[in-house]
């Protein structure tokens, strides 16, 4: 993997006003992150669905800040020169700002995030501008977030109601104002989205929301089938290595149980005159014995 300059917050912006699609893929651990990075993704974000997809949690609700602090410092030692963003977790920002600043801060400081992401609109502004006033780049996060998943009453598309449409536009355009260098935009209609990446200055990253983002998202996972919990309209399948995963292993399930595996070429051998001295010793030793 050859060097290249790291993209930052103000790339990502000249890539929007260039009409240039941003590329994001949500990886959580260091294979998945060189692949991320040699295949030139702009983003590599750690996502709190690590829950879901790698650890076997039923929502994002159960993530802690320190799980997704170890998944961090994976990905960015297998992403070295790519603009990795972290989540925060659940109830990591909603507390005093002192709190929500060393939560931040840690997991820039001590995963190497270049960035963190939020989700909320404007119930969320004052932590996003003490972040960004205190040097942390804060990615906001709206329409389906997660982490109000019991609130909100499950998976479901966001602003699709003249109410809720208004909304999630005031939000995008607090979150603009609080500070926000991007928003993610999750299970929006299309054309919401599309008005709302026209009212911002600031990039949107859709996953369900579109063709008018200035970016898009998708779990490595789910893009590439690979053991995803997750089956949803919006996502696409690229590769399917989960079969071939599971095809391979129950291949050498079979070798094992049938004798062909190991092979000879996948042993190593003595020399034969090395072999027969410890027979010779082996029967001397049992010669004693009975004696």
């Amino acid at each position: 993997m050859t060097y290249r300059k790291v993209i930052s917050i103000v790339d990502l912006k000249k890539m929007k006003e260039d009409k240039k699609p941003i590329t994001m893929v949500t990886a959580y651990d260091y294979p998945s992150a060189l692949c991320c990075e040699e295949a030139g993704v702009d983003i590599v974000f750690v996502g709190d669905t690590v829950g879901m997809v790698v650890l076997g949690y039923d929502s994002t609700i159960p993530v802690t800040l320190d799980e997704i602090l170890h998944h961090t410092k994976a990905v960015t030692r297998g992403a070295k020169n790519s603009f990795v963003l972290a989540d925060m977790p659940f109830l990591t920002y909603h507390g005093s700002i002192d709190v929500t600043l060393q939560n931040a801060g840690r997991l820039m400081q001590e995963g190497g995030a270049k960035a963190v992401k939020m989700e909320g609109g404007t119930e969320i502004c004052h932590s996003v501008k003490a972040c960004v006033q205190a040097g942390i780049p804060v990615m906001g996060h709206i329409g389906l977030t997660p982490q109000a998943v019991n609130q909100i009453g499950g998976f479901k598309i966001q602003g699709r109601s003249l109410e809720q449409a208004q909304k999630l536009i005031d939000d995008a355009k607090a979150l603009e104002q609080a500070g926000a260098f991007a928003i993610v935009l999750e299970m929006v209609p299309e054309e919401l989205a599309q008005l709302i990446s026209e009212q911002v200055t600031i990039p949107t990253i859709g996953i369900g929301a579109g063709r008018g983002c200035d970016g898009q998202v998708l779990v490595y996972h789910d893009l590439l089938q690979y053991a995803s919990p997750l089956k949803a309209k919006f996502l696409k399948t690229y590769a399917n290595i989960g079969d071939t995963i599971v095809e391979a292993i129950s291949t050498f399930k079979n070798e094992v149980q049938n004798r062909q595996f190991p092979a000879e070429d996948n042993v190593f051998h003595m020399n034969e005159e090395v072999i027969e001295r410890l027979t010779v010793s082996d029967e001397h030793v049992d010669d004693e014995w009975k004696e």
